[in-house]
């Protein structure tokens, strides 16, 4: 049986104690996604909302189906090296810009680049292709706008959780449609693959994201296609036959993490393709520890670890 991280710990004990005695069944995505709202806001709240050396900016574009795709453009106030595509997590059924302000604002202060936060449709009231078609409407709105905000500076997609998945179901959107260039990928503990189940057995007793959980945004995202053959294969990036001529990525998990496996497998198909990859896995970690437990040594060194991806760009 593998052991949590010790300064983890607490954030994990703090989480459990918090979250209701009996989980909402498989299915019901209503309950998640407030009970994932509330998580998000409670998490805004306690993160320092910056020191003023990032300026906000709300955009929309619109989608090939005539959808309008809100943005947050966040510029920090030295002059960005690059520009990222943030794709926020919150299991495909949940989570917003609002939600997650403070972490682009995070990005943009310490890693010096400028970020584009993706308001995406969830699901299930807007099922697949929905959010990746806005996740690839905001990667052309990025690339179409460099010369206005950042002449010559390359653009990158990155995201975490659902937003991981979605990040990398986009770069293959990207590359099929000739968007671009994108100059890398970062997944940060991305949800690629709805037939994920059991797959980490040994971790169950420290899951923050449960296969319940799971069995939720997938069945939300894919309708009646959930777990089936007839699943699309950009929806779960997983099931995508090539991953050839797709941008560098940079791929994380924790060892106690539901996503271990097929973010591992995925990080080795990529390499098999011919992509660059970097890969992270960290011991004793869980499901969003970096977020839980932003000051523990674990979640500075995956900051530290991802900012210097983006350095490299």
């Amino acid at each position: 049986m593998p052991s949590i991280d010790n300064e983890l710990l607490a954030a994990v004990s703090a989480l459990a104690a918090a979250a209701p005695p009996v989980p909402p069944p498989a299915g019901d995505w209503k309950t998640r996604r407030e009970n994932i709202d509330a998580l998000y806001a409670g998490l805004a709240a306690a993160a320092a909302q910056g020191d003023g050396t990032v300026e906000t900016v709300d955009l929309t574009a619109t989608s090939p189906d005539g959808h309008p795709v809100p943005l947050r453009l966040y510029k920090p106030t030295t002059t960005p090296s690059a520009l990222v595509v943030y794709v926020h997590g919150g299991g495909l059924i949940a989570g917003s810009l609002d939600g997650y302000d403070h972490v682009c604002r995070q990005y943009a202060s310490q890693a010096g680049v400028a970020v584009v936060a993706v308001g995406y449709r969830l699901a299930p009231e807007a099922q697949f292709s929905a959010a990746v078609e806005d996740c690839v409407t905001a990667v052309g709105w990025a690339i179409d706008h460099l010369a206005e905000h950042l002449p010559g500076a390359p653009v990158a997609i990155m995201g975490d959780s659902a937003g991981g998945g979605l990040a990398a179901a986009s770069a293959v959107a990207c590359r099929d449609r000739g968007i671009g260039p994108v100059a890398a990928q970062i997944l940060v503990y991305p949800m690629l693959d709805d037939r994920t189940a059991a797959a980490a057995t040994d971790a169950e007793p420290f899951l923050t994201w449960s296969v319940a959980d799971n069995v939720t945004g997938w069945q939300a995202s894919l309708g009646e296609a959930y777990g089936s053959s007839d699943a699309p294969a950009l929806a779960p990036p997983a099931r995508v036959e090539s991953l050839h001529d797709l941008p560098p990525a940079y791929l994380e998990v924790g060892q106690l993490d539901l996503f271990r496996a097929e973010t591992l497998a995925y990080a080795a198909r990529l390499m098999e393709h011919g992509v660059p990859v970097r890969l992270s896995v960290y011991p004793g970690a869980f499901h969003g520890f970096d977020q839980f437990a932003p000051d523990s040594r674990l979640a500075r060194d995956a900051f530290a670890n991802r900012i210097a991806f983006l350095e490299q760009l």
